[in-house]
């Protein structure tokens, strides 16, 4: 995957975008975490998550924490935590069980060594300054704390950007059209270790490797409408491409019987 421009990195960055738009409710994230219910194997992330914070005590943050589904689960079944979800967006907020307050993570409202782990599962590609964000995680969690983060390869989900941009072409008429945008580019899994390992001495990378097999189109239209938020990112009629996109799906299943997208993503466990 080439390097994300500038622009790319201005949209997907954007808070304005962000806490307005794309997170201003649990719409399109929820449409996005909906696909990976065809995924084989099944990955029980709020459970992996919850065993990493087995050994920890005291207080947990949840820095970016959407809709808050390693909250509710690590509510139910770590009751002696004190959690504390944090998101830009307040919108997305609503529904989280609190206490959760609005906070950028370049700018923790927390104490120094305040936390004794500290969340950062799929958001670190959304601030625009992911160096300085860790070292706020850094800074506020304790010396023996533990920060969790997670995040998806360059290589995930190609297969859908190959049918964006089969879609996009057929709108457009032309060879190739635009790729579709990648909101993971900045700080995806080949990424992360780089970033982290400037403040934790180890990080120990867990990949997540799957296929989704759908043989219905739905789950796949709304997981690619579910970037509306950044439709302007894309150089091509966005309603048009994905209703292009449909129809390639439908003829594709309709041949086939599936369509299959494989998956990498995975989870950095970080310490001192």
């Amino acid at each position: 995957m080439t390097e994300p421009s500038a622009a790319h990195a201005a949209a997907v960055t954007d808070r304005g975008r962000l806490a307005g738009s794309a997170y201003s409710t649990d719409r399109d994230l929820a449409a996005r975490q909906s696909l990976y219910q065809w995924q084989t194997p099944r990955y029980d992330l709020p459970g992996i998550v919850a065993e990493q914070l087995s050994g920890v005590r005291g207080r947990v943050v949840d820095i970016g924490c959407g809709n808050g589904k390693f909250i509710q689960r690590l509510r139910d079944e770590r009751p002696d935590l004190a959690l504390l979800g944090l998101d830009i967006a307040p919108g997305i907020l609503a529904s989280v069980p609190g206490p959760v307050a609005v906070a950028d993570a370049t700018r923790l409202p927390l104490a120094t060594g305040s936390a004794d782990g500290a969340l950062a599962l799929h958001m670190l590609y959304h601030v625009p300054d992911i160096p300085q964000a860790v070292r706020e995680l850094s800074r506020v969690v304790t010396c023996d704390g533990l920060v969790i983060a997670s995040t998806n390869s360059d290589r995930d989900k190609a297969e859908l950007d190959d049918l964006w941009q089969r879609a996009a072409r057929d709108v457009f008429g032309t060879g190739r059209g635009p790729a579709r945008i990648s909101l993971s580019a900045r700080f995806s899994l080949e990424k992360a270790t780089a970033f982290l390992g400037e403040e934790f001495g180890r990080v120990e990378t867990t990949e997540l490797p799957g296929t989704i097999t759908v043989h219905d189109p739905e789950p796949v239209v709304g997981h690619m409408a579910s970037y509306r938020a950044w439709a302007d990112q894309h150089d091509v009629p966005f309603e048009a491409t994905i209703e292009r996109a449909r129809t390639i799906l439908v003829d594709h299943i309709d041949q086939h019987g599936a369509f299959e997208i494989s998956c990498l993503g995975g989870i950095l466990v970080c310490r001192r």
